[in-house]
């Protein structure tokens, strides 16, 4: 199988299935597949996604460790769902138990109906700063320097020790949505590596941001052949036209206080430019939650290296469809060219 190259120091992330009642009855084996092609494509790691409907995320995790031997889990990490302590204490538990490093998504929202649900009035921008103080309180309990004496506007603690302590060589790698003002903000405050969903590589403006070049990432799905009219034809095929999900895309859009999300509509609104790889039809069909680069190697290579020279170096790819896939990845990968 083609290996995704690393030669310009990025790291690739798969990412991880979400049950639904179509694979419910597959789940299990889904995600071990993805798992496994992945971890064979080279990937670093493969995030696994949170919300009210989904399975709980460590347990898919536990799942995933299980059945690779190298593969990390990127594992989405919402406050309301569980105390800082007991994040801190699972990531122990996984490196004692496994020997396995696990990469945080710390999220700071969800889905409207979801926060509701829990009783989360948090407006966006509070959220972030409840987000800081979780995070920052997880991390002090990882590093294992002493009690942990927190007095913050959402968590305090009092002599809190982690014990098993963590191997320094087993912390987990933190990200984190970078996309609006408050989220930057959290991002710096907490030393993460702020993940985007990106416009076309030409409309990315990287010069004013105040993140290191290694701690930028995107979410992008990617969709590659050889020949251009090829993909589009998968592309198409794997994401046909659906009112009613371009309905439910409103829906959501219209409840929303993403600054990405709504970034993202906008641009779905505008015509696809003819000959452009970049391509928001499944977001904007509610099949995914990012955009795609669609077209020949060349071509999303050509859209890959641009986002590199910008100073991505993370990318976080959409659920692979098949290990072929990856294989095809692999190839657009193989194909960029960064300027020095």
């Amino acid at each position: 199988m083609l290996v995704i190259s690393n030669a310009h120091g990025v790291e690739v992330f798969a990412t991880c299935p979400q049950i639904s009642p179509e694979n419910k009855a597959t789940y299990t084996e889904d995600i071990i597949s993805v798992a496994q092609w992945s971890e064979k494509a080279g990937c670093r790691g493969i995030l696994v996604y949170t919300d009210n409907e989904q399975y709980d995320p460590w347990t898919v995790a536990q799942l995933i460790i299980e059945n690779t031997e190298t593969l990390c889990p990127l594992i989405a990490v919402q406050p309301m769902y569980m105390h800082p302590y007991t994040v801190a204490k699972k990531i122990s538990s996984i490196a004692g138990i496994y020997n396995r490093r696990v990469y945080l998504n710390m999220v700071a929202g969800g889905f409207h109906n979801d926060l509701l649900a829990l009783g989360d009035p948090t407006e966006h921008d509070k959220r972030y700063e409840r987000l800081t103080e979780y995070t920052l309180v997880i991390k002090s309990l990882l590093a294992g320097e002493g009690p942990v004496n927190y007095q913050g506007s959402y968590y305090q603690t009092r002599g809190l020790k982690l014990s098993p302590r963590l191997p320094p060589e087993l912390m987990p790698g933190i990200f984190m949505s970078g996309s609006s003002e408050a989220s930057k903000i959290a991002v710096r405050h907490i030393g993460a590596t702020a993940i985007e969903y990106p416009q076309p590589p030409g409309l990315t403006p990287n010069s004013d941001k105040p993140i290191r070049r290694n701690d930028i990432g995107i979410r992008i799905g990617i969709i590659a052949r050889e020949d251009d009219n090829v993909a589009w034809e998968n592309a198409f095929k794997r994401f046909p036209e659906d009112r009613k999900g371009q309905i439910l895309h409103e829906m959501a859009m219209s409840v929303s206080d993403s600054v990405w999300h709504k970034q993202l509509s906008d641009m779905a609104r505008e015509r696809q430019l003819d000959g452009a790889s970049y391509w928001l039809g499944p977001f904007k069909n509610y099949k995914t939650m990012c955009p795609y680069l669609v077209g020949s190697y060349s071509k999303v290579a050509s859209a890959l290296s641009a986002y590199i020279d910008m100073g991505y170096q993370t990318f976080i790819i959409d659920v692979p469809e098949s290990a072929k896939e990856l294989e095809h990845i692999a190839l657009a990968f193989d194909n960029t060219k960064v300027n020095a």
